[in-house]
């Protein structure tokens, strides 16, 4: 009988499913992809429930330099540089379902939390004012640029997508939120955005020329889900114990 492992059923963090030691496909090995190749600034496109929010949470960890977690993964063996990087890290399907005169609010309430950590200026009143203020504190006050992690980017505009009244106040909210991400560009380390479609109408993507979106991209194909070549690989285990007990062979 084979050893029984634990899958981490419902759970998006990384650092939880490694130190619960539940079964986790390793995907570490896009992390050095992306931080190898050209630029700094990425985009996936997944559908629902695809693992985006773990491969975030994967990423968070990476770049607070959290070498200990990574232990016997892929990018154990590709990365000798484990520095650590302050993080921003917003998810955005927090906002959802929220009325619209509460989406400045939650949004704000988002940055509140960094505001906290690395100080506020009382003139900043703008979403992207207050943005914009923690990238630059962030940078100062740690002396290394910063990553910024941006989990259902679009999750506000998909909420009110079918409300024609409503659409054109949540476009300018949500708009007026990321524009703070191009006049950073220089104090930004690492951006990645996940979400379930391209608005290209939003300054991230229509002022941005240098953003770079893996979404089709053949070498990220298996970035998220399980691929067979995983299925085969890292969870043979588990198929051999499923045969048995189903008296089936692998």
């Amino acid at each position: 009988m084979n050893e029984e492992r634990r899958y981490a059923i419902g759970i998006q963090d990384f650092e939880t499913i490694i130190t619960k030691k539940a079964v986790y496909i390793d995907k570490t090995q896009y992390i050095h992809k992306m931080i190898q190749s050209v630029g700094n600034f990425f985009f996936l496109s997944r559908p629902r429930r695809f693992g985006k929010t773990l491969f975030v949470s994967t990423l968070q960890k990476y770049f607070e330099g959290r070498k200990d977690l990574f232990d016997g993964l892929a990018i154990s063996k590709l990365e000798s540089d484990w520095e650590s990087y302050p993080v921003l890290r917003f998810d955005l399907s927090k906002v959802k379902g929220v009325l619209l005169k509460d989406v400045e609010n939650c949004l704000a309430n988002l940055i509140a939390d960094y505001e906290d950590l690395y100080g506020k200026n009382e003139n900043d009143k703008t979403l992207g004012e207050r943005f914009s203020g923690v990238i630059q504190r962030a940078y100062e006050k740690t002396g290394k640029k910063v990553v910024i992690l941006i989990d259902e980017y679009d999750a506000i505009m998909l909420d009110f997508i079918h409300e024609e009244e409503s659409l054109p106040e949540v476009r300018r909210i949500v708009k007026n939120f990321y524009s703070a991400l191009k006049p950073n560009a220089d104090k930004i380390r690492f951006a990645f955005l996940t979400g379930i479609t391209k608005f290209s109408q939003l300054s991230i993507f229509s002022e941005f020329n240098n953003i770079n979106n893996i979404s089709m991209d053949k070498e990220f194909a298996a970035i998220c889900g399980i691929s067979k070549d995983e299925l085969l690989e890292q969870m043979k285990p588990d198929i051999e114990a499923l045969g048995e007990n189903l008296n089936l062979d692998f």
